[in-house]
């Protein structure tokens, strides 16, 4: 109620119905219809292909996702399918901010001469004449089907030439901005802010009131998620959109300043500038400066392309008729160049996708026993080779595409798939990760789920599990690790076996121990740092011949291990020596997530 109010008030004190007549003039009934009918389409696309009707916030992902030029449907449907619901969010509100404005300047009346023409030219009295002619003059099909098959051909285009297995429609919502930049540069920037106002709208509308609290979390690096080749090309297909329409219609541009400073401000509050390598693993190389330069760059290039003359640029050598290449370059006009310039832009940015985007899945054997669904192979693996295999090696400031990996792997050698879909480090953080596989109509879900002990100063052995179809298996199973104590002249090890875990003691063979009586040592509690003389591998101590195990007791539990008793207390391992009374906690069970608050 109090937006409405307030939208009344402002058009009161603004001369009642002149927002709206400005709409009217430009918009069949006053409404972006094409904008709508393109979000429609996105939507569509994440309800029943990638199957977020049934389930909005866990879409069906993997296969959506532009692996290969060998799995062109993937590559097709990859610029209007979404990692997740937030992300389709985020989309959805950038494009209600943004296409209105992009929409406004193409407008879904022929305003001028040349535009009523068509941009075929004034076709002949054929009934293929007759369509072409309806659909650029006719504003219900300018409305509803000639933007929208624009919005339509550009996400076909990002999802073809951006770089690496990109998702999303962020980059035709850049090709809105760079279309609206070349018209309307200042009002672009002031619809960043009303992204920012329909997204508090949405947040307002859906959780009124919201209670946080403080708790853990595993980030990776801010941009780490961005595309930010796919949108820097979104922006260009559409500054080279708006250029083409503007000289078209004969419009006339912005000053080349506001349109330098509406792109400049867009390229960094957008951070067009965060360029980035992927290392492997969870690393990650920002060049921030390199980017901040080419932003610059950026701002200078639309500026000058929207603003060129259509006169020659050396007017005493320029020809009428020229004949030859050298007569042509004399008489090039600032239009022409700006166009080369703009084509070229467009070709650096989508020369290195091709070699990348020309890859198939290695059918090497994978790690583990994979679970098998399909076609696709789920499985676990540390510091293995990403098995995307590409035509060409990339290597650049001292950085390759020959990459290791640890994490929740996901195959299709079919599909070309090669991901890790879950990271070695996310999951020992939050404990459990789902990972979706599927296509058109259908879903199938593998959780992974990681349980492990925390030796006392000795590190920790894990096991990772896979559950699917109400069957568990067992896919990798870490190092034991030893407690650093030595208590009565015993190590402590923690063993991870396929089912339980285990406590292993042995004999801790020390220069220390040699010297003392066996009452000493007995009673014996110290470090590791006194454990000079002999070095032994934790796998070596627990296969000895002298060595004593047992499973680790449920919590609240209690187990004997030759002289000593092994104590569960929620969760904290303590061992006892039942001829000294000596209690020393020798591990903790792992905890993920927001249990990691809790000691």
């Amino acid at each position: 109620m109090t937006v409405v109010v307030s939208v009344v008030v402002l058009s009161r004190l603004d001369g009642g119905m002149e927002p709206v007549s400005a709409l009217r003039s430009r918009f069949l009934y006053g409404v972006p219809w094409g904008t709508l009918v393109s979000m429609a389409i996105v939507i569509g696309v994440y309800l029943f292909i990638q199957g977020g009707i049934s389930d909005r916030y866990e879409p069906t992902v993997i296969p959506f996702r532009a692996w290969s030029y060998f799995d062109p449907g993937a590559v097709l449907i990859s610029g209007f399918a979404h990692a997740n619901y937030g992300h389709l969010r985020g989309n959805m509100i950038g494009t209600l901010a943004l296409a209105p404005l992009a929409e406004y300047a193409f407008g879904h009346y022929a305003t001028t001469k040349s535009d009523a023409a068509g941009v075929f030219g004034r076709p002949a009295s054929t009934a293929i004449g007759d369509v072409r002619s309806w659909l650029w003059t006719d504003p219900r099909a300018r409305a509803f089907l000639v933007f929208p098959a624009g919005v339509v051909a550009v996400g076909i285009l990002t999802g073809i030439f951006s770089l690496g297995p990109a998702i999303g429609f962020s980059g035709v919502v850049y090709a809105f901005a760079g279309f609206a930049l070349v018209y309307y540069p200042i009002a672009t920037i002031v619809a960043l802010s009303a992204r920012g106002v329909l997204s508090g709208l949405y947040n307002a509308f859906s959780t009124p009131v919201q209670i946080s609290t403080a708790q853990p979390g595993y980030n990776t690096p801010w941009f780490a998620g961005i595309a930010v080749q796919g949108h820097a090309i979104g922006l260009f297909f559409g500054v080279a959109c708006a250029l083409a329409l503007l000289w078209y219609r004969s419009d006339t541009p912005p000053s080349a300043s506001r349109l330098w400073i509406g792109a400049l401000l867009y390229g960094i509050s957008q951070s067009l500038w965060a360029i980035y390598w992927y290392r492997g693993g969870e690393e990650y190389v920002l060049y921030r400066a390199i980017g901040l330069a080419l932003v610059f760059v950026l701002a200078t290039v639309i500026a000058a392309a929207a603003t060129a003359p259509d006169r020659p640029l050396l007017p005493a050598r320029a020809v009428t008729a020229p004949n030859t290449i050298r007569e042509s370059i004399a008489s090039a006009t600032g239009r022409q160049a700006a166009a080369l310039v703009v084509v070229v832009a467009i070709a650096l940015l989508v020369g290195p996708t091709i070699p990348v985007s020309l890859t198939t899945a290695d059918d090497a054997a994978l790690p583990g026993d994979p679970i098998e669904i399909d076609g696709y192979e789920i499985t676990y693996g540390e510091d293995v080779p990403d098995g995307l295999v590409g035509v060409v090696d990339v290597e650049a400031f001292g950085e390759t595409t020959q990459v290791n990996t640890s994490g929740v792997i996901v195959r299709n050698t079919d599909k070309h798939v090669w991901t890790t879909a879950t990271t070695a480090g996310r999951l020992g953080f939050e404990g459990r990760s789902t990972v979706r596989v599927g296509g058109i109509g259908w879903q199938e879900t593998v959780v992974a789920t990681r349980e492990g002990w925390v030796a006392t100063n000795g590190g920790t052995t894990y096991r990772i599990t896979l559950s699917h179809d109400n069957t568990t298996r067992t896919a990798y199973r870490a190092d034991p690790v030893t407690a650093e104590p030595i208590v009565a002249g015993s190590r402590l090890s923690i063993v991870t076996e396929a089912a339980e875990f285990v406590v292993v003691a042995t004999p801790a063979r020390t220069a220390v121990n040699e010297t003392e009586t066996n009452e000493t040592s007995e009673m014996n509690v110290t470090n590791e740092s006194n454990e000079r003389n002999h070095s032994v591998t934790p796998t070596e101590r627990i296969d000895s011949d002298e060595a004593i195990r047992t499973a680790i007791p449920a919590a609240g539990e209690n187990t004997s291990l030759g002289n000593f008793t092994i104590h569960n207390v929620e969760g904290r391992l303590f061992v006892e020596h039942e001829r000294t009374d000596t209690i020393v906690r020798i591990a903790d069970k792992e905890r993920y997530g927001e249990d990691r608050r809790v000691r």
